[in-house]
């Protein structure tokens, strides 16, 4: 039957893997991993709720919190199926087709994280710096627009992944990196020739990461020359605090993706874990932490978020 890595419909599965080097501590794994997926879905959860519920905060900034809670809940769920069967069943293989599926979405979501944090800065770029022309410039329909290019960009960058991997031959022990399939991981694992696949990979990384970082970078440095042109020192403050919780989602967002791609390329000698660690940072970590920012930074959401605990205590 050549039964080797392949299945019956000659593609291979995979093996998931846990934390290897940290198999001791795998129990302190699942709970940390369940404490942020809880945190993650309930927070995103609620502040899409009190986005809706509350009325001065229909404005195109929380129309595109909105759509980074919706993209936040997106990535935590394309991780968590594969995520729970590994740490918590200890069930490690996966079908190559979910693989790709799976593979798809986390990239899918992540890609569009770049583009929302792209169009928030413009938000903040034309509130600050063109504040008179704020409501004419980000209309709704611009609203809309501005988030559909964002998912549709990240869909025709993702959507040619899956069938260049289909094209390359797996014929080695298909044991992946982490507990979900990552682009990287996959490339890693084929007995064939990637160039073409790492090229593309390249491509869109750097179309996508590369270019929006750089533009958000350059918003900012508009922003900082409008802020010190400000005469008071206190109005100087007050209009750099509406840039905080973006600039926070900025920093959770790209510097573990930073991270991660230096791992990858620098770091081969590094102990396993590390890797997992890292690549757990840039996929957990951001969903988690931006609803509890902006639910810190936000005074109407916070407020709400108040109302609705003491709502909950009586």
């Amino acid at each position: 039957m050549g039964g080797d890595t392949h299945n019956s419909s000659g593609l291979p599965p995979f093996i998931l893997t846990g934390l290897p080097g940290l198999e001791a501590s795998q129990h302190w794994m699942i709970l940390l991993l369940g404490l942020l997926y809880t945190v993650s879905i309930v927070g995103n959860s609620l502040i899409l709720f009190i986005i809706k519920e509350e009325q001065s905060l229909h404005q195109p900034m929380y129309y595109f919190l909105s759509l980074l809670s919706v993209n936040d809940l997106g990535v935590s769920f394309s991780t968590l199926p594969t995520v729970l069967a590994t740490f918590c069943f200890h069930i490690r293989e996966i079908g190559f087709n979910s693989c790709m599926a799976q593979m798809f979405f986390i990239h899918f979501f992540s890609f569009i994280e770049s583009g929302i944090l792209l169009v928030m800065s413009f938000d903040r770029y034309v509130a600050i710096c063109h504040p008179l022309r704020y409501a004419t410039v980000l209309t709704d329909a611009r609203v809309v627009q501005m988030g559909m290019s964002a998912i549709i960009r990240s869909f025709c960058m993702i959507f040619p992944l899956p069938f260049l991997l289909l094209r390359l031959p797996f014929c080695k022990a298909n044991v992946l990196s982490h507990a979900y399939c990552l682009h990287p991981d996959l490339i890693h694992l084929s007995c064939g020739d990637v160039t073409i696949s790492n090229i593309f990979g390249l491509f869109i990384v750097i179309s996508t990461f590369g270019l929006d970082s750089a533009l958000v970078f350059i918003s900012y440095v508009l922003i900082l020359r409008s802020v010190l042109a400000i005469a008071s020192r206190e109005e100087r403050l007050k209009t750099l605090n509406t840039c905080v919780s973006h600039m926070c989602a900025v920093l959770i967002f790209y510097v573990p993706k930073v991270g991660v791609s230096m791992a990858a390329r620098y770091g081969r000698h590094a102990p396993p874990y590390v890797h997992t660690l890292m690549s757990l940072i840039y996929l957990f970590v951001p969903p988690m932490l931006n609803p509890v920012i902006y639910s810190i930074k936000t005074k109407e959401i916070r407020r709400r978020l108040c109302k609705i605990l003491r709502r909950r205590k009586f």
